[in-house]
């Protein structure tokens, strides 16, 4: 593939990945953070914009990208696991990064990148994979070539809301998975809780209008278990600063980077709320992340619900 010039919105932990990554490619880079300047001069004559930037500061820079100019051919690609804390879409549920950069840059391919990829074992050169997501196969399969190598596997899957919910809803899970650590409660309960955590996933993601096998691929149970596995991982560690008996906030305090999970549990559970979506294991999380209940009460509710098939 010939060298392309490509801007990073980000320059946080995954930003600063995805910036080596692109540039160990031979391609020209650009990175632009909200303390370094022009925004116009970082994405001018970009052949790809990718955005590294946290649920919360999407809708900002989304609304400042309105107001410079993109060339015609440039693919977008969005790598922000979140739900947006306001706003829907037509069918009353939470936007998706994807969706907001779309209503910006309507005339634009927007790609999805999601998957298991904890940036400080990327940045060491070990070896991950990945996975992209566009209803404009041209665009994912363009971002594929620019970003594929030796130690970064980049896949395309055509189920953009599975892509883009796989990566979001896990981090609830994981903060659930980390609590569970941190209690020590051993293996079996772990992968209990994994595997139970992978079905309420699909059961989100397929009440969303996802393909439930996509959540079996990389940016499901592979994202999954990553995160659930990593101390490395920001979202398994506020669940196992809890059950350590740290308050949220000085757990967040703590953390190098943003919990995604916290806003996203919270707004799953309004979702939920208001359809009627069965999601122990997401409204446990919630409660303890409100501080209402104790991470060990947290696991006895859990243990102690109606028995049921597995399979239903």
């Amino acid at each position: 593939m010939s060298q392309l010039t490509i801007a990073v919105i980000g320059a946080g932990a995954w930003g600063t990945t995805l910036a080596t990554l692109a540039k160990a490619k031979g391609h020209t880079v650009r990175v632009w953070s909200r303390q370094s300047g022009d925004l116009q001069a970082t994405i001018a004559a970009a052949d790809i914009v990718i955005s590294a930037v946290s649920m919360k500061g999407v809708s900002a820079v989304a609304e400042q990208l309105q107001h410079v100019s993109l060339a015609a051919h440039t693919v977008f690609v969005t790598a922000t696991k979140g739900l947006a804390p306001d706003g829907t879409n037509a069918r009353h549920l939470p936007l998706l990064p994807s969706q907001i950069w779309q209503a910006a840059l309507p005339s634009h391919a927007i790609v999805v990148l999601s998957g298991p990829n904890l940036s400080q074992e990327i940045q060491q050169g070990l070896p991950a994979a990945t996975v992209v997501s566009s209803q404009n196969a041209t665009a994912a399969a363009t971002v594929q070539t620019a970003l594929s190598s030796n130690s970064f596997r980049v896949y395309t899957n055509p189920d953009v809301l599975g892509v883009e919910l796989g990566g979001t809803l896990k981090n609830v899970i994981a903060i659930a998975v980390g609590a569970c650590d941190g209690l020590q409660l051993g293996t079996n309960a772990k992968a209990a809780l994994v595997t139970r955590g992978l079905a309420e996933i699909i059961r989100v993601g397929t009440y969303w209008g996802a393909q439930p096998e996509t959540f079996y691929g990389l940016s499901g149970l592979g994202d999954l278990l990553a995160t659930c596995n990593s101390s490395l991982s920001r979202n398994y560690q506020v669940g196992y600063g809890l059950a350590q008996g740290k308050s949220l906030s000085d757990v967040l305090t703590q953390l190098q980077g943003t919990a995604e999970g916290v806003n996203t549990t919270q707004v799953l559970m309004k979702l939920a709320t208001q359809q009627h979506i069965q999601v122990p294991i997401s409204h446990q999380v919630d409660l303890l992340l409100n501080g209402t209940i104790t991470p060990s009460a947290a696991v006895e509710a859990l243990m102690l619900r109606d028995y049921k098939p597995e399979i239903h």
